[in-house]
């Protein structure tokens, strides 16, 4: 591919893999970027403001071009309509690029990509957009909440009313509009070989700001980054990538040295390496997916990282059969049908990712309301199994990374109505002392409030309260 090549054409080529293949942003983007590998710093991040902000801007920008044009953006040709959402991008959420600089690169867009004679309706939706804003906003939005919601924020009406039913109005659009704002990038420092200080110093010498987060001993924030696996550092195994929220789940957990650890959904390891790391790498920790490729991501992690107290075991958490035959040692044991007891169990449950919208915009076009009602039922299975395998005196800790009830307190009560002697004991310590417990006994993260992706923890345990 021709290293010249404009950043507006290649976002082209992602946004048409987007749309066209159902790719995914991340995956569309890479696979452009790793073709191009000669451009410049700002003109790549030209590229991935336009793919990640067209893509969650999509319901916005198509009601833009239903607005505007003669036909809906669902009729227009599918390179028209990835050329009118790069125009429109520019002109309503770019202040840097000036107006006439979106107007004529489109149209140029046009002609390069076999749309010559429709380079003039680019150009005619593009200049009555710039038209009516000098009087108005010239998008006009529902009367009605849950839709002007979903068309100005851009989102399906079925996530506006999940976070209405929660919210408020006022706070619903702080969430909406945190979700649409580029996402910080959050790195946890290795503590059993260096501190989060010496990390910063190191970035700083490399020109690299980061700061320190007041709430997470081993958690940096960083202002900008490229490819992680160009930092000084990771390949040494002194850091690992993981938001603010998923170090807090470690941290609620508690585990301690000598312990032994289950963590039901590990892949691709973030936690499982944490917990380790928590526990100063002594004791067993036993890291589980169901999926081998994605073993392979923990396999990756753990070398990197240089520990040795987690084994990694393949099996579907929500089967009995995977629970019974898995020891500490790291045997099998076949017809045997006695659970190995832990002193503590991470579900870190899979789930519809409504907390992490702004890093995965495809979730909120590909995610459905029946498919969540399927993750429930699997969260809801593998919580019942793997309760089977806690000590008396140990716990559970039931995660996600979704701010959905269905998937969270909904599973609970499910759970606790079918399991009478288990209880919820849910307590902040010094890592969570900042995050309130919820009416349902929960630490619930809000992204707006807290300034990280959402979360939902609840600590549950055995026996008399």
């Amino acid at each position: 591919m021709n290293p010249k090549i404009s950043p507006r054409q290649l976002a082209f080529f992602a946004l048409q893999d987007v749309y066209g293949n159902k790719a995914y942003t991340d995956i569309a983007l890479e696979r452009i970027l790793s073709k191009n590998q000669n451009l410049n710093p700002m003109d790549k991040g030209l590229v991935s403001e336009l793919v990640y902000g067209i893509v969650r801007r999509k319901r916005t920008l198509d009601s833009l071009v239903n607005q505007l044009g003669t036909k809906k953006a669902s009729q227009q040709p599918l390179p028209l309509r990835v050329i009118l959402h790069l125009g429109l991008y520019q002109l309503r959420y770019l202040d840097k690029i000036p107006p006439s600089a979106a107007v004529n690169t489109s149209v140029e867009l046009a002609k390069q990509n076999g749309l010559t004679k429709l380079s003039g309706v680019v150009n005619g939706i593009l200049r009555s957009y710039l038209r009516k804003a000098e009087i108005e906003d010239p998008l006009i939005l529902p009367l009605e909440l849950i839709p002007k919601l979903g068309v100005k924020y851009s989102f399906p009406d079925w996530i506006v009313e999940v976070f209405l039913k929660q919210l408020n109005v006022k706070e619903t659009k702080k969430l909406l509009q945190w979700y649409n704002e580029s996402p910080s990038f959050d790195i946890r420092v290795n503590s059993l070989k260096t501190t989060a200080e010496e990390v910063k110093n190191s970035l700083k010498a490399d020109g690299i700001e980061s700061e320190l987060l007041p709430h997470l001993p081993q958690g940096l924030r960083l202002s900008s980054v490229g490819n992680v696996r160009n930092l000084k550092g990771f390949a040494e195994g002194l850091f690992s990538v993981q938001d603010s929220s998923a170090q807090l789940v470690g941290h609620f957990l508690e585990p301690r040295v000598g312990e032994t650890v289950f963590d039901a959904c590990a892949a691709p390891g973030g936690k499982t390496t944490h917990l380790a790391e928590l526990m100063g790498d002594e004791g067993v920790v036993i890291a589980c997916d169901n999926r081998s490729s994605r073993l392979q991501k923990i396999r990756e992690n753990v070398q990197r990282l240089g520990l040795k107290s987690i084994e990694i075991k393949e099996g579907d958490s929500s089967s009995f059969e995977f629970l019974a035959r898995i020891n500490a040692d790291g045997e099998g044991v076949k017809g045997d049908r006695t659970v190995q007891l832990y002193d503590k169990i991470l579900i870190d449950a899979p789930c519809s990712g409504l907390g992490t919208l702004h890093k995965r915009p495809d979730i909120r076009w590909q995610q459905k309301p029946e498919k969540i009602q399927e993750l429930a039922k699997k969260q809801l299975a593998i919580l019942s199994n793997m309760s089977k395998g806690v000590k008396d005196n140990g716990c559970l800790v039931y995660a996600t990374c979704t701010l959905n009830p269905m998937e969270n307190e909904e599973v609970i009560e499910a759970f606790l109505a079918s399991h009478p002697d288990w209880h919820i004991v849910t307590e902040r310590n010094n890592i969570t002392a900042n995050f309130p417990i919820t009416s349902k006994g929960a630490i619930k993260i809000f992204p707006h409030r807290h300034n990280m992706d959402g979360f939902f923890m609840i600590k549950l345990a055995k026996g008399e309260i």
